[in-house]
């Protein structure tokens, strides 16, 4: 077993070391007393802090009011779908069972050109109701169609571009002779 020495009767190698040893523990206990210093300084009460008060805002005024659907003349069927639908429902409104004229009848006095239009038959080849009915209007080189029936699950809409045939609907068409 090693003989342990004091400082008091150690060799010269010996001294060496335990002088170094306690700087050492001198330099690690002055490096606690520092920190403890600045950890009472971080600590305590802390510096009060402000906030901005907080402040609600009441508009004003509200967003002006969606401007309501109307024709665009000259316009685009994508520009005049919103107006389309507009006059459409109203019919369906006015009158649920609408048929192919109500329809063609409603959008004219909405001001849409009826040389323009075309319009399915409502009624089969054996004299019963159709299921759905299709109207057109054509603009320019696009089309605005409108359908409706229990088939077609109510009413719906859409644009398209013009035919190569010069029209808006697939198929037999009825002539709008009123």
């Amino acid at each position: 077993m090693p003989h342990l020495t004091s400082p008091h009767s150690a060799g010269p190698h010996d001294i060496r070391r335990v002088g170094t040893q306690r700087r050492l523990l001198g330099s690690a206990a002055g490096a606690l007393l520092v920190a403890g210093a600045l950890a009472g300084c971080v600590g305590g009460t802390p510096a009060p802090t402000t906030t901005a008060p907080s402040v609600s805002q009441t508009p004003t005024s509200s967003a002006p009011p969606a401007a309501e659907p109307a024709l665009v003349p000259g316009g685009t069927a994508e520009q005049n779908l919103p107006f389309f639908d507009k006059v459409n429902k109203a019919t369906l409104a006015a009158n649920p069972a609408a048929k192919g004229r109500d329809f063609v009848d409603a959008l004219v006095a909405a001001g849409f050109d009826k040389s323009a239009m075309q319009l399915t038959v409502d009624t089969t080849t054996i004299g019963l109701a159709a299921n759905s009915i299709q109207f057109s209007v054509k603009l320019g080189d696009t089309c605005l169609i409108g359908q409706n029936g229990a088939d077609a699950g109510g009413y719906s809409s859409m644009t398209t571009p013009v035919l190569g045939n010069g029209g808006c609907l697939i198929g037999q068409t009825r002539a709008i002779d009123w």
